[in-house]
């Protein structure tokens, strides 16, 4: 073919392209993207703080402008075009955007080669731990709708063994998968008040078989302050390793055999020093 009427051809398409409306999905700080005589052009919206599914309609070739909201039969013919795949979600990265987690590893890796946690975007509804479908365009992730197969009793009892903050090593209940354990824990490494209450259950655990009571504890990096009472009331406060429990000061003298001891064997220690 000439090269000079290739150039026209292309010329006359991108001419077309400024009158053509499209819809698409974009993320926050995202560009959209069509495609036009197999030929992909990108554009950045305007405005460019858009974030949503649009109907969009070149400017130029860098910018186009949002003219519409799609109507709900125009998204669901766009996504059914688009390869679907159940999901539950995990927890809100950046704006509508959340990690989730697959429903079925092998299903994941036999239809789209991943068993990981997946970025969802444009997501409208539903919550940590509710199950949804998201759709692939072969490149990234986009949410359709919440799954309303699955029993909801599964999505309650996860909420609430993350509030009274279970360890996901310690996670059980009936129809429980490894899938939902690996969504667990993903979930619970994000969650900085969930750790602090593992945290905080671990030590009250220790001093509680010892026979102590804690008061409170201070966090520094590698080892715990914590400040706790023996049976008869009398305040103490110890250096505890995260790692063991391995007593590093106990804020008395013990002839430098602290670490002989953890937190647990440190009560009755105190208590029988005399």
């Amino acid at each position: 073919m000439d090269i000079r009427n290739l150039l026209n051809q292309i010329a006359a398409q991108e001419m077309q392209l400024q009158e053509t409306q499209f819809l698409a999905p974009c993320v926050r700080s995202g560009l959209v993207r069509t495609r036009v005589a197999n030929i992909i052009y990108s554009f950045a919206p305007e405005p460019q703080n858009f974030e949503g599914w649009g109907i969009f309609q070149p400017v130029d070739g860098k910018f186009a402008k949002v003219i519409d909201e799609p109507s709900l039969p125009q998204l669901a013919e766009y996504l059914k075009l688009l390869k679907p795949l159940r999901l539950r979600l995990a927890y809100a990265l950046q704006g509508k955007t959340w990690l989730a987690y697959p429903v079925n590893e092998s299903d994941a890796l036999q239809r789209f080669g991943v068993a990981k946690p997946l970025a969802v975007h444009l997501v409208s509804e539903g919550a940590t731990f509710e199950p949804i479908i998201a759709r692939f365009d072969g490149c990234s992730w986009w949410f359709d709708e919440c799954d309303r197969r699955p029993d909801p009793l599964i999505t309650e009892t996860l909420k609430e063994h993350l509030k009274n903050s279970t360890a996901p090593a310690e996670l059980s209940f009936k129809g429980m998968t490894p899938e939902m354990r690996s969504l667990y824990q993903l979930t619970t490494k994000q969650t900085q008040e969930f750790a602090t209450k593992i945290d905080e259950k671990r030590l009250q655990k220790a001093l509680k078989i010892g026979g102590g009571e804690m008061r409170e504890f201070r966090d520094r990096q590698d080892h715990w302050v914590v400040e706790w009472t023996t049976s008869d009331g009398q305040r103490h406060t110890s250096a505890i390793s995260k790692n063991d429990l391995t007593v590093i000061s106990s804020g008395i003298c013990l002839s430098g055999r602290d670490r002989d001891f953890d937190l647990q064997s440190l009560v009755g220690v105190m208590e029988n020093r005399d």
